[in-house]
């Protein structure tokens, strides 16, 4: 990258394109993040990908494969991103934040965590906007449901790859109105017996592309 390129102002640069890749495999995605990123050069526009996977457990790199206690048939797929084993599946908003962090911060070395939280906040805001109240838990990516019946339970799982230039993808999910028993077939995240929910369940009934498209315009309100 050109010093004229590492000393744009963040201010200055474009928002990320909002890419809509439909109901799609998990593997799919997966190689063409890496592709892409792979590809990427300093001109190369940041984007996020929403996608609707068909039902698929994933691991982490330093997940326990042990955790998946039961799979019922569902593919189990490794990956290079942070955390434990999660669940994909239908009625769950996947955006993947395909990102040049150090593009938004010139000259300065990568803010993960603040990155983190800027998911997570995110996450957050968008819940608020459906009345339903998120909160994060320290030592626990994710979102859990504030206060009610299902106070402490998941609502939203984010893992992250971030490499050396700064580029990142993998990124953030938020259960829609899904069929939620796999996610007994695992341990969540590594956790035993942790409960997962859905918006649907806490009384939201609301069209999956209407969440998809309010988490990404919440993200890029983040990140822009």
């Amino acid at each position: 990258m050109s010093s004229a390129q590492q000393t744009i102002s963040p201010d200055l640069l474009p928002s990320p394109q909002i890419i809509q890749r439909g109901v799609e495999p998990y593997q799919v995605s997966f190689d063409a993040m890496r592709a892409f990123t792979d590809a990427r050069s300093p001109d190369t526009p940041d984007q996020l990908w929403i996608v609707e996977h068909p039902p698929v457990f994933t691991l982490g790199l330093g997940a326990d494969p042990s955790h998946v206690l039961a799979p019922h048939q569902i593919p189990v797929i490794q990956t290079d991103r942070g955390g434990e084993v999660t669940y994909h599946g239908p009625g769950q908003v996947v955006i993947y934040l395909l990102l040049d962090l150090r593009r938004r911060r010139p000259a300065a070395r990568l803010f993960v965590r603040e990155f983190v939280q800027g998911i997570e906040q995110a996450v957050i805001d968008t819940l608020a906007a459906y009345n339903l109240a998120g909160e994060r838990k320290a030592g626990a990516p994710g979102i859990y449901i504030a206060d009610g019946a299902w106070q402490g339970a998941k609502i939203a799982a984010l893992g992250l790859k971030v490499r050396g230039s700064g580029c990142t993808y993998h990124g953030v999910s938020l259960n829609v109105a899904m069929d939620l028993a796999p996610f007994t077939w695992i341990n969540p995240c590594g956790y035993e017996g942790l409960a997962t929910v859905d918006m649907k369940t806490l009384g939201v009934d609301s069209a999956l592309s209407e969440v998809q498209l309010a988490l990404a315009h919440k993200l890029i309100d983040r990140f822009n």
